[in-house]
């Protein structure tokens, strides 16, 4: 069914669905693929070296997790939410995150507090050096971890793809240099962790996502062509 050419590049690339995935994924989270762009398929081939059957079902993937959209006759593209969908998710992340952050109070023990301190190490750096596409993907990643301490899989999923929901949001409707979080937020949101006091977890939670949404222009729309073998070719 295949030629043997797909055959070579599948297996020579070495790469599974889960990998390409989490690449693709990594890169919407660090803005480094807009929303909106088309992902070539052909393109994603010789950018990961594998073969297309291995892209075509990495895209379903992606498309189940609501990162890809895939259009008929056209092609998949990242996913491009409009404004109402933008308001949607920070209304549903104002609904859920308070409640994780309390559960994480309760649940957290001191190594899940000392690997949030150690993440927050690694997104201050970030900030001082400038490194905005660190920033972007750390600062996410702290909600992710900070589910992944309330220990509850359903929102963790959740978590996560809220994340990369808001990741897509500020691509589109943020200006220049607009990024996800503040650490010093986040630091209090560990201060509180360690009080055990999960009614001001929950309101500096409530507060951080406000801010977040402040930064968003849903008036606005931006979007900037990529070159899909070079947005991998460093990894």
């Amino acid at each position: 069914m295949f030629g043997s050419s797909e055959k070579v590049a599948d297996g020579a690339g070495d790469l599974n669905e889960e990998v390409i995935v989490d690449r693709i994924y990594q890169a919407v989270i660090e803005q480094r693929l807009p929303p909106g762009t088309k992902l070539s398929e052909s393109a994603l081939c010789k950018a990961f070296n594998v073969g297309r059957m291995r892209i075509r079902r990495s895209l379903l993937l992606l498309a189940s997790r609501n990162i890809v959209d895939l259009q008929s006759n056209r092609g998949a593209y990242v996913s491009s939410p409009t404004s109402a969908e933008a308001r949607e998710v920070f209304e549903a992340r104002r609904c859920i995150e308070p409640n994780v952050a309390r559960a994480a109070v309760e649940r957290a023990t001191a190594a899940d507090i000392e690997t949030l301190e150690e993440h927050l190490g690694w997104e201050s750096a970030a900030h001082r050096q400038g490194d905005r596409q660190q920033v972007i993907r750390l600062s996410g990643e702290f909600h992710v971890k900070l589910a992944e301490v309330a220990r509850n899989h359903i929102m963790h999923r959740m978590v996560k793809e809220l994340v990369t929901r808001t990741s897509l949001i500020i691509g589109l409707f943020g200006a220049p240099g607009t990024a996800n979080c503040h650490d010093d937020e986040h630091a209090d949101i560990i201060s509180a962790l360690k009080q055990r006091d999960q009614d001001q977890v929950a309101q500096i939670m409530t507060h951080h996502l406000q801010h977040i949404e402040t930064q968003i222009d849903l008036t606005a729309r931006r979007n900037a062509g990529v070159d899909l073998t070079n947005v991998f070719s460093d990894e």
